[in-house]
This record gives C-alpha cells, sequence and structure tokens, in this order.
C-alpha cells in the first residue's frame, strides 16, 4: 500500500491550487494510488543565489528557481519568469500545469518552470544580461537540449533566451540553439513563435464562438494583460473581425465601448514601455475589466484573479484563459454552477506557445527550417484535435471542461510512468 506524501516544499496558495485540480482529476478516472503521488509531486528542482553587479559597483544577490515536475514523458519544457513575486510554490504549480498541458497537446515533454525574484523593470539592460546570463551559469548541469527546454514567460523574452543560449553554448563549447526556445530568429529561433501563444488563444476562442454560433463581427473581447501573449491575442482577434472593447496592464486598465485601435495601443506600448495614459480609451480599473460585459473575457496576465469574490459578477460567455492558472478552485465551482459561461481552460486555451516551442526544438535538432504559414498550419492541426479530444471526453464521462483536458494530459502521464515502471 502506498503512502501518501505531503510536500512542505512547494507551500503556498497556487500549489495547493494545482494540488487541488490534481486530485479532483485523479479522483475522476480512478488513478491508483500507487501511481498518484508520483504523478502529482515535481520530480525535483534547484534553487540558486545569483550575484550581479550593478551598474553603480554595488553587488545584488538575487534568488532562481527550477522545478521539472515531470521526466518520464520527455525532456522537461517550460518557461522562465522574472517577478518580483515570484515563490518556489508557484514555479511548482506551473510545472505542474506544464505537465498537463504538454500530456494533452499530444507533445513528448514533460513539464517544468524557472523563475527569479526580481522587479526585471528596476534593472538596467546591462543588468539584466548579467542575471540571465548568471542564471543560465547556475543550470547549466540541470537542463540541456535533452534534459530540460526553458523558454520566455512573464517578465522574459526573446533577447533573454538569446543571451541565455549564448551563455550555455560558451559552456559547452559549441553553439546549442536546441537549448531554449523563444529566441531571435537569427539564431535559431522559429517563425511564428513570437506570437503563438496568443494566435492559439484567438484561434480556439474563434472555434468556440463557431461552435456557439456567435459571428465574430458581433464578438466583443476584455483583455486583461497585454504583454506578449495578452497583445498578440488581442492583435489576432481583431484580424478576424471582433472588437477589443478592454485591454490593461499593472498600471492600468482602458475601456472603449467603440472599440480599441490595437495597433494604435502596440505603438503607444512601444514608446512608453506601460499603458498608462493610454489616450485611445477611459482609464478603468483592472477589477472593473474583468466584470465588464462582454462576450469573450481573456485573463492573460498572472494567476488567481478570477476569485469567489468576482466570479458571481462575470458578465461574459467565454472565460479563455490565456494566463495559467487564472480561475481558483472556489471560482470555479461558482462558474460551474452558473452555467452560462463557456471556459477554455488554460492547459488547453495557451498551449500555442509550448506547441511552436517544439518546432522550434525540432527545427533547431535538425537544423532544418520552416515558413511561418508550415508553422502556423501545423500549430492549429493540433489544437483542432487537442480540442476535439476534450469534447469527446467532456461529452463522454459528462466532465466540465477543465476536468476533461487535465484527466487527459494527467492520465497520458500516469500511463507513461506505468509503462516505464519503477527504477529501483
Amino acid at each position: 500500500m502506498s503512502k501518501a506524501i505531503v510536500s512542505t516544499l512547494y507551500d503556498s496558495d497556487v500549489f495547493k491550487m494545482a494540488c487541488r485540480q490534481f486530485d479532483k482529476a485523479a479522483d475522476a478516472i480512478n488513478l491508483p494510488e500507487a501511481i498518484r503521488d508520483r504523478t502529482k509531486y515535481p520530480r525535483r528542482c534547484l534553487a540558486v543565489s545569483l550575484p550581479v553587479k550593478r551598474d553603480d559597483g554595488s553587488v545584488t544577490v538575487f534568488e532562481g528557481y527550477r522545478v521539472q515536475h515531470n521526466l518520464s514523458t520527455g525532456p522537461a519544457k517550460g518557461g522562465i519568469r522574472f517577478h518580483q513575486h515570484v515563490t518556489l510554490g508557484e514555479v511548482g504549480a506551473l510545472a505542474m500545469w506544464m505537465s498537463w498541458k504538454c500530456s494533452l497537446v499530444g507533445l513528448p515533454y514533460g513539464g517544468a518552470k524557472g523563475g527569479v525574484i526580481v522587479d526585471p523593470s528596476k534593472l538596467s539592460e546591462t543588468e539584466l544580461e548579467h542575471l540571465s546570463r548568471r542564471y543560465m551559469q547556475e543550470m547549466v548541469n540541470f537542463i540541456g537540449p535533452h534534459t530540460d527546454v526553458p523558454a520566455p514567460d512573464v517578465g522574459t523574452n526573446e533577447k533573454i533566451m538569446g543571451w541565455m543560449m549564448d551563455t550555455y553554448s560558451n559552456h559547452v563549447g559549441h553553439i546549442s540553439p536546441a537549448i531554449v526556445t523563444g529566441k531571435p530568429i537569427a539564431i535559431g529561433g522559429s517563425q511564428g513563435r513570437r506570437e503563438a501563444t496568443g494566435a492559439g488563444v484567438a484561434y480556439l476562442v474563434k472555434k468556440y464562438l463557431t461552435d456557439m454560433k456567435i459571428p465574430l463581427p458581433k464578438t466583443t473581447v476584455a483583455i486583461q494583460g497585454f504583454g506578449n501573449v495578452g497583445s498578440e491575442t488581442a492583435l489576432a482577434l481583431s484580424n478576424y473581425g471582433a472588437k477589443i472593447i478592454a485591454i490593461s496592464d499593472y498600471t492600468g486598465a482602458f475601456y472603449n465601448a467603440q472599440g480599441i485601435d490595437i495597433r494604435r495601443a502596440l505603438k503607444y506600448l512601444q514608446y512608453q514601455k506601460v499603458l498608462h495614459d493610454f489616450d485611445g480609451a477611459e482609464p478603468i480599473s483592472n477589477e472593473q475589466l474583468l466584470e465588464l460585459k462582454c462576450t469573450v473575457l481573456v485573463p492573460a496576465a498572472l494567476e488567481r484573479v478570477v476569485t469567489d469574490k468576482n466570479a458571481k459578477k462575470l458578465k461574459c460567455r467565454v472565460l479563455a484563459e490565456a494566463a495559467n492558472g487564472p480561475t481558483t478552485n472556489a471560482a470555479d465551482k461558482i462558474i460551474e454552477a452558473r452555467g452560462d459561461i463557456e471556459i477554455i481552460p488554460d492547459v488547453l486555451c495557451n498551449s500555442g506557445g509550448v506547441i511552436v516551442s517544439y518546432f522550434e526544438w525540432l527545427q533547431n535538432l535538425s537544423n532544418f527550417y520552416w515558413s511561418r504559414d508550415e508553422v502556423m498550419q501545423k500549430l492549429f492541426a493540433i489544437l483542432d484535435k487537442a480540442k476535439d479530444s476534450v469534447e469527446a471526453q467532456k461529452k463522454k464521462f459528462q466532465f466540465s471542461r477543465r476536468l476533461a483536458a487535465l484527466t487527459l494530459g494527467i492520465q497520458r502521464v500516469a500511463d507513461a510512468k506505468q509503462s516505464r515502471g519503477l527504477f529501483p
């Protein structure tokens, strides 16, 4: 008989939330006790100190993490986030979700995630480069193109991935583009990777709206978070004909019932770096944005923003989870009981990024590169297949869409562990 473990290492609200999601899914598919904890808890983690020499000559020591949740289905895969509120528990939860996401869409990866406790906006370009390179230097013996392949996440971008790839390549003595994905095109990045997550979110929203017989020209969209994922989602949905009525970042939210000119907002962001004082819409709060009357609400920032406090007040028809874990377990129950909102769960909704990261990794390993059209065609084909499998699971077992997606992802990881057996 297996003895259940209780992990205190990752103790945090977001990790507990991910564990509760797992437990519910494991119960729903009667996952055997002997395999549960092996499938649930992260395989290993690394915490590192990162001393960085500042521009004024002083030295600041930052703290960084990397969690590899599952290595049974292939190399671990997951982003690195630079954010002042990063915790080991958060990184552990994100690594778990990456495992289920990769498994759900059929990628030969396990889940991983990394993070550094830092506000990147408070660093100069030089300091940011030193921190990025130091983080990768500390990870060299822990990752590799066939062990763990990082990517960008909140607070990181393709330039940072380029620095990290260069650091690893210098260490091993030859160029190793497959060590990270989300790199600049000039050093092995894939066409379509930068917009992949947002393009995937928009594509799935379009597919679900078609199922619901809601025409795109009559669709209104509110997007919380206007970083890479939120802005690319906005751009793709406006190109499909939808009206983007609200956008936001950490400096504030903006609303225009007639629709926001997304290209103008992007140009403003390019020069100002933040949306603060954007004059193409009226300012509202991020909380107000979540409660706007709209067809589609897209949380595209951090986790746990849809809570039991605001779940009753949502006025959307579709909740498209572009962020990881944006809806708490308590909010999930409320939305399920309401029955008037279709959720596109995070493990399906934002999987476009890791799918095109997989394409980038394949291209790097083979030194053979595809056009943007080929990348997008392959991306949409995988999303179609994943959506169909989730809908079939939902219908077969009368599950919620989230439970359907999680049970598929978790079952496939558990099957892989069972098939490999237990190394003595």
